[in-house]
């Protein structure tokens, strides 16, 4: 009966989390309706380019999220409940301090005013997992966050795909490999509750699937042909920068060039 609840509470959980991230974004008065003007009249112009309502709002998305994960990977090296959840755990101080880091010095030079509390929706995650024990601890601790992760996935990339801001873009990128790299050490443990992920995601759609036809039992499907340069070609890189199940977050420390930190 445990896990019938905990699967209803991480379906609820994802619906939430999809409307508390979608939300914000078209809840500016300016985008009450839709094309060019509309995005225009929430854009700023600054000197590294303009500055939207979606990219400003993707600011203080990063930054929630840190206020959150961080204390969410703290509590859970305190507890140390298995090697698993300390490997996320870490992950969760270590990407989120970096990502905190960069996004106070783009929120400072964008101008941007940063939350300092997490929201109410996070507050509430942070403390089930607080009364939590057990096997319903890391049940809720892995799936509770990945679940916030799988949500804002879409939504950086959205982001990314867009903006016109330089700072918001790397912002964007620099997420967009920090949040794959949660996801990937989440779904490392074997404690992911994919059913409850995909059913909340249908639960919101209303689409019909699309895509190939479902393969017949005893039907074997045809051998695709290799999809791949001809010819005299030189090439130089490499499909992936690590092992396959990894995530590269290396990258070079943030650039305070402004001095907006202090």
């Amino acid at each position: 009966m445990r896990r019938i609840n905990g699967t209803a509470l991480v379906m609820a959980a994802l619906v939430a989390t999809v409307g508390a991230l979608a939300f914000p974004v078209w809840s500016y008065a300016d985008r009450s309706g839709t094309g060019q003007a509309n995005v225009a009249a929430g854009t700023v112009n600054t000197r590294w380019g303009p500055l939207t309502a979606q990219d400003r709002d993707l600011i203080v998305r990063v930054r929630l999220a840190g206020l959150w994960e961080l204390p969410a990977g703290q509590q859970a090296l305190e507890r140390a409940p298995s090697e698993a959840i300390k490997e996320v755990a870490d992950h969760l101080i270590v990407g989120h301090t970096d990502l905190d880091k960069r996004v106070r010095i783009i929120a400072a030079q964008l101008g941007v005013e940063l939350p300092n509390q997490p929201n109410e929706l996070q507050t509430g995650w942070l403390k089930e997992m607080t009364a939590a024990t057990g096997a319903d601890y890391e049940y809720k601790f892995v799936n509770l966050l990945r679940a916030a992760h799988g949500s804002i996935f879409p939504a950086i990339g959205a982001v990314r795909n867009t903006t016109r801001n330089t700072l918001v873009r790397q912002l964007a990128s620099d997420a967009n490999q920090t949040v794959l790299d949660h996801i990937t050490v989440l779904e490392k443990t074997g404690k992911v509750d994919f059913d409850a992920i995909a059913n909340a995601a249908v639960a919101t759609s209303t689409a019909s699937p699309t895509g190939p036809a479902a393969p017949l039992p005893g039907q074997v499907a045809p051998s695709a042909p290799a999809a791949q340069a001809t010819g005299d070609v030189s090439t130089t890189s490499s499909p992936s920068p690590g092992a396959p199940g990894t995530v590269n977050t290396a990258r070079p420390d943030p650039v305070d060039s402004d001095g907006v930190l202090g």
